[in-house]
């Protein structure tokens, strides 16, 4: 009561917020949008580009498509580190804020009945003490009033860091188990997308599960070369 009441700071640059959300409208016009992206993996592309990337037009994923609102640069990259690695839950409710942003274009009709937690292997979770696929899938399925579930990693994948995006597909391939019949209509929901094959493989094991429409839902995308 006390939030609504008062007048709040925005989370960017301490200005007065726009009523509602924890940040004010200049802030919130230079975030890093991903405008102009891919429609199926979301990678940003020239303003005067297809629709499709070169990727997605040779070899498609197994998701249709890609609903990830800004880029992997700037303030969003600074927030997404002290989110993953400084587990800032104040970070983390901000990101849940600007994902639910960047979806708030949809009608009711275009939402999916489920969303899908990308989780990391239960032994890296217990180290590190914190899954961000899971915690951030719980709290936007809280704002959007939908259901969600969560897959079991079967196995600690290698790092993916320096790895090309077919070395990447290899090192996924079933690596995901889901253990539920799945509705028609799902959505994946992870923080970053690099080359999209977590996301993709996660897709393809929820294929076999019931699910006909998949979409990949994420905070971020990373840019080409980053």
């Amino acid at each position: 009561m006390l939030r609504r009441a008062l007048p709040g700071r925005c989370a960017f640059c301490l200005a007065r917020c726009m009523p509602n959300v924890p940040w004010c409208g200049p802030c919130l016009a230079v975030l890093p949008w991903n405008r102009h992206a891919c429609v199926q993996c979301a990678e940003p592309l020239p303003e005067a580009s297809p629709r499709y990337c070169g990727h997605c037009l040779r070899r498609p994923p197994a998701f249709a498509v890609a609903r990830i609102g800004l880029r992997y640069e700037d303030e969003i990259a600074l927030l997404l580190r002290r989110f993953k690695f400084g587990y800032d839950p104040r970070a983390g409710n901000l990101l849940v804020s600007l994902m639910n942003e960047s979806l708030a274009g949809l009608e009711r009709e275009q939402l999916p009945e489920l969303l899908i937690a990308l989780p990391r292997h239960r032994q890296r979770a217990r180290e590190q003490g914190f899954d961000p696929g899971p915690w951030l899938t719980e709290r936007l399925a809280a704002r959007l009033g939908l259901p969600w579930y969560q897959p079991r990693r079967l196995h600690a994948t290698p790092s993916q860091r320096g790895l090309d995006r077919l070395a990447r597909r290899r090192n996924l391939k079933g690596a995901f188990a889901v253990e539920t019949a799945l509705p028609e209509r799902i959505a994946l929901v992870d923080d970053v997308m690099t080359t999209g094959a977590s996301l993709d493989a996660l897709a393809v094991a929820c294929r076999g599960a019931g699910a006909r429409h998949v979409e990949a839902w994420a905070v971020a995308r990373t840019p080409l070369g980053h």
